[in-house]
């Protein structure tokens, strides 16, 4: 009989993508579930960039692209580093890909050896580490608190480094936290990283815009760090183009290079027509990323208030994104008729089935004593949905 690959026993299905799956095979069956476990604006591409690829597809723009992208949209992107990071880049530089995921395993597989280190301060995004176990890579996770809003501090960094390292990604702002690391914590990192040159650092920027207390500040900007940051970005959440699918790395040269080699053997370009609107996206104006940030600060404010009035949740304050990341470990060993709540996972699927709210456990973030709330949804949803929380969590005893 045909075996399967090894290397898909080193990976499972993400819990985002489990939990939303589930979410709408009970949507099919009549059942009404408020939906707080995908990570996606609510908003509709703003109307000038579709407007831009209306206009691509009448010119013909129909045709394969350089792998990296039009030469014209990785200009784009360089404008935009130096326009709202102070940043300066070539187009050489630049690699366009299928969503900001194919970026960071574009970056993974250029630099990962089997038994590099790669340092991942927890919570964090789902992908890294299932990325570098593909690579064959050794993952070192360093938990970081609520107290401290979920961020890595330089005396944790440094203790985590050996001579195995390789690799330390981390995003700002966070998923699944919110967090946001402010000018002053990236130059206590930069410091640790100046004593340590051989160590590269993927710095995932995807929700820059969705900040909420003032500028976004990238890790590239201190000292020769620039060197050996891989940025990663991309259109999906700051401009609500989750399906254009078009992420974006700026890199150093010989990295963006053999970004460029296997992505050429993978997908080659993305997606002709989103190219066309990237340029109209990257180099317009950002009012309408202005008015759904206003949006969803708003929102942020109601949940953030809300979940606090909830018996036994600890909540951190998030300052980016569009998530909550409340500590429910207060809930762990009670019950409710036939629902026993051992961790985080049973008390996800507790919330779907009996209130019929879909979140996502923090297990899979390698933070078991939360789970993830995403507001990127209505404020009618938002009200509707912790207030079924408030009523099943109350229950359990």
């Amino acid at each position: 009989m045909n075996q399967l690959a090894d290397r898909l026993s080193r990976i499972s299905e993400p819990q985002t993508i489990k939990m939303a799956k589930l979410g709408r095979e009970l949507k099919a069956q009549g059942i009404d579930i408020v939906d707080l476990s995908i990570g996606e604006p609510d908003f509709d591409t703003p109307a000038h960039i579709r407007e831009a690829a209306k206009k691509a597809i009448d010119e013909g723009f129909t045709h394969y692209t350089p792998v990296a992208g039009y030469a014209d949209v990785r200009q784009a992107v360089v404008h935009k580093l130096k326009r709202d990071n102070g940043l300066d880049y070539t187009p050489e530089q630049i690699v366009v890909s299928t969503g900001a995921k194919q970026c960071l395993a574009n970056a993974v597989l250029s630099i990962v050896n089997p038994g590099d280190e790669v340092i991942i301060p927890t919570p964090y995004w789902v992908t890294y580490s299932e990325q570098v176990s593909l690579c064959q890579g050794e993952v070192v996770f360093v938990p970081c608190s609520i107290e401290n809003n979920y961020k890595i501090t330089p005396e944790q960094l440094e203790a985590a480094i050996t001579p195995k390292t390789k690799l330390f990604m981390f995003s700002s702002p966070c998923n699944p936290t919110g967090s946001v690391y402010s000018k002053k914590e990236l130059e206590g990192l930069a410091a640790v990283f100046a004593k340590h040159p051989e160590i590269f650092i993927i710095s995932d920027e995807i929700y820059e815009y969705i900040n909420y207390e003032g500028k976004h500040e990238s890790i590239a900007q201190f000292g020769d760090l620039i060197n050996r940051t891989i940025i990663i970005n991309g259109l999906s959440k700051g401009f609500a183009m989750t399906g254009w699918r078009l992420g974006y790395l700026a890199a150093p040269l010989d990295i963006a290079k053999a970004c460029d080699k296997i992505q050429s053997q993978f997908t080659s370009a993305t997606c002709s027509i989103t190219q066309r609107a990237a340029i109209t996206a990257l180099t317009g104006e950002l009012t309408t990323a202005v008015e759904m940030v206003a949006e969803f600060k708003k929102r942020r404010a109601y949940i953030h208030e809300a979940l606090k009035t909830i018996p036994g949740l600890k909540v951190n304050d998030p300052e980016g994104a569009f998530y909550m990341f409340p500590d429910v470990s207060a809930f762990f060993n009670k019950s409710f008729e036939d629902s026993y709540i051992k961790n985080a996972d049973d008390l996800c699927m507790y919330l779907l089935h009996k209130a019929h709210v879909s979140t996502v456990t923090g297990s899979a973030f390698q933070q078991p004593n939360c789970i993830r709330l995403s507001y990127a949804t209505s404020m009618d949803k938002l009200e509707k949905g912790v207030e079924r929380m408030k009523t099943w969590l109350g229950k359990l005893a």
